[in-house]
């Protein structure tokens, strides 16, 4: 079961008058939120009125950023927004751009596509990070698109809008069962190789790396957008508590943690109508915080992160790989970039993305379009 946090106005909630020797509740009041607010006796009343504030607010962390407000705070009749089953009726149909869902093996996945197999430059296919999903590319593919690509996004298992099977059941979000799954649904798609392949983030976006090294053959070009590429990649908070027992059910079930992600990565707040599509997956159920909670406790990002290191590295890689780098990404430096290209100078290519943090695609779209034209 998911554990929702929902903020709803209180149209019964009382005040409360304090005096020397008792407490008394007064008539009921209406109030936004539900903390409670204590007015002095009248004698003091003038003095403390100054100093009347809210109370500490324990759900702040959810509260503190223009986006997240939108997604739990209310208006004043309740039953118009603002709890979770409003919040889905208004923005259950968003976010499904260019998308349609496609049956690969035991599982169904959501994939979004532009272009036609008619297209003249080939096949790209875009591979997003944990615990976001495809909509990120939405921009980027339907550019590529008109400059002639065929390009696919699809949402991974467990993300995004993709099915979500409960850990145990046919699927257990480790790596290997990444690979498989990926695998059937490239056949399934009809994509032939060798294709382009561009991957952004971590976890997931990792396994599009680590896929890449185990089948060379079907990738023509790399493009790499800010991801974890040295043994001393840093981990990101987020990850380091879904892996503590007990916290990390908690934090899985944040409805606004993907868009939170985003935003501590970049120098930008999402505008609301993004946001909605980041949350929508972790607002209608329990199952893609479940998902991520159980692929980051079953992920060694150090050993992922060095394989992707050596695996890369001169002498065992020899195909071309651009380094689309977004300059102001808070999780990982650009010293990352640097490093990944002094292993193997002749196939690495870095483009600096001013402007861009952790997610090129969703920050500057234009220029991550601007650098794969060039490189594509």
């Amino acid at each position: 079961m998911a554990l929702a946090l929902n903020l709803l106005p209180c149209s019964s909630m009382a005040s409360i008058t304090t005096t020397s020797t008792k407490t008394t509740i007064t008539e009921p009041m209406r109030r936004r939120t539900s903390l409670f607010k204590v007015s002095a006796s009248s004698d003091q009343s003038d003095k403390r009125r100054k100093d009347d504030k809210p109370a500490f607010n324990p759900f702040g962390f959810v509260t503190d950023n223009p986006s997240s407000r939108n997604a739990i705070q209310l208006e004043e009749t309740p039953a118009e927004d603002g709890n979770v089953g409003q919040m889905l009726y208004r923005i259950e149909d968003k976010g499904k751009d260019y998308g349609s869902f496609i049956k690969s093996g035991k599982f169904r996945w959501f994939v979004r596509e532009t272009g036609s197999s008619w297209s003249r430059r080939g096949t790209i296919v875009f591979l997003h990070g944990a615990p976001t999903q495809s909509y990120s590319y939405r921009v980027v593919m339907a550019q590529m698109a008109d400059a002639g690509f065929h390009c696919f996004a699809p949402d991974w298992i467990g993300f995004g809008f993709s099915d979500k099977p409960q850990p145990g059941y046919g699927f257990n979000y480790t790596e290997s069962e990444f690979h498989e799954e990926f695998d059937k649904l490239i056949e399934v798609l009809g994509i032939k190789s060798p294709f382009f392949l561009v991957v952004q983030g971590f976890l997931v976006g990792s396994y599009g790396l680590t896929w890449t090294l185990k089948n060379p053959s079907k990738i023509s070009k790399l493009a790499i957008l800010n991801s974890p590429l040295t043994s001393a990649s840093p981990v990101p908070g987020l990850f380091q508590k879904l892996r503590i027992p007990l916290y990390g059910e908690f934090t899985c079930q944040n409805a606004v943690m993907a868009e939170r992600f985003i935003e501590a990565g970049s120098a930008y707040v999402l505008k609301l109508e993004k946001a909605d599509v980041y949350r929508l997956p972790y607002l209608a159920s329990s199952g893609p915080g479940f998902a991520l909670l159980e692929a980051a406790r079953k992920a060694d990002f150090k050993d992922i992160s060095s394989r992707i290191a050596t695996g890369f590295s001169a002498g065992r890689w020899d195909k071309p790989i651009l380094i689309g780098w977004g300059v102001s990404d808070k999780y990982l430096p650009r010293s990352e970039a640097e490093e990944f290209q002094k292993g193997n100078p002749d196939a690495v290519k870095v483009n600096l993305i001013e402007g861009a943090g952790h997610m090129p695609q969703e920050d500057w779209p234009e220029k991550v379009v601007d650098a794969l034209r060039a490189f594509l």
